[in-house]
């Protein structure tokens, strides 16, 4: 069992939740994950990236979007409510050593794993750019914590409601045009990693992205996260979740996650009409 130390509501449906795990924040290495099941007779097992942890007090920092049922449950966690099970460290860590310059670029949800890695770059002497892209003002995250690493910031949003209207991509060719990286480290929608690595080809500029496919085991055994890299298959899991993103399939990997998406929305929504009608029973008894 893991305690929910802390939860905070970091937007409409994105969450930040401190867990107890003194296991795993002892073990952890920027870029792994784990796997959370918040119920073994029910729960899906869903992975989640470690945005943080504290080795001294026992505990990680998980950041995820409510947009699933098993998420959208998982957010009516509260302080000292426990998750069944939580299993990591998985995955290959991020390979961190001093390279010059390194351009981390995070789409969306995709800052909260960033944020490790830009952090242990900075750390081995790297100069950090960091460029946060989100739809709008409402869902950037994490802001504070990125500008306190980040030798540069730049913040872009779709619709120019916060920072500069731009994809990441657009601020990512301008620096790669003047003074092109050492290396790029980009996470977040497939279609946004896709584009980034593109921006980059042309200018031979090493591209790593962190993939996060359909994973149920998280141990290399069911292949539901396999994806083709340079023509070889890989498993997510086991093999990652980092590859080099000139390499990656990102078209068949964004066909194989389609392949649940209806039932991931007729659950979802259902779960979302259950929690209304519970809150709505609970104001009534009171």
């Amino acid at each position: 069992m893991n305690k929910v130390l802390e939860k905070l509501q970091l937007s409409d449906q994105v969450y930040k939740m401190k867990l107890e795990a003194p296991l795993i924040a002892q073990e952890r290495k920027p870029g792994q994950f784990v796997i959370v099941q918040k119920d073994t007779n029910f729960g899906e097992r869903v992975p989640l990236t470690i945005a943080d942890a504290d080795p001294d007090e026992g505990s990680i920092t998980i950041i995820f979007q409510a947009v699933g049922k098993t998420t959208i449950e998982l957010s009516q966690f509260e302080p000292g409510d426990s998750i069944e099970n939580v299993l990591g460290p998985l995955g290959q860590p991020t390979h961190i050593e001093k390279l010059g310059t390194v351009v981390c670029v995070g789409g969306g949800i995709g800052v909260a794993p960033m944020h490790p890695i830009a952090k242990a770059m900075k750390a081995v002497g790297n100069k950090v750019i960091i460029i946060i892209g989100a739809r709008n003002k409402d869902l950037v995250i994490m802001e504070d914590e990125m500008k306190a690493i980040a030798d540069e910031l730049i913040v872009v949003t779709d619709d120019g409601s916060y920072g500069r209207k731009a994809l990441v991509t657009e601020p990512l060719k301008e620096i790669c045009e003047q003074n092109p990286p050492d290396q790029v480290v980009a996470i977040g929608p497939p279609i946004m990693m896709k584009f980034a690595a593109e921006t980059t080809r042309p200018f031979g500029v090493h591209t790593v992205v962190s993939l996060n496919t359909i994973m149920v085991d998280g141990t290399g055994m069911c292949g539901g996260c396999r994806v083709t890299v340079g023509g070889k298959t890989k498993f997510v899991c086991v093999d990652g979740p980092e590859f080099d993103g000139h390499k990656v399939d990102f078209e068949n990997m964004m066909l194989r996650l389609g392949a649940y998406k209806q039932q991931e929305e007729e659950h979802a929504h259902k779960c979302l009409l259950d929690a209304q009608i519970e809150q709505k029973q609970g104001k009534e008894s009171k």
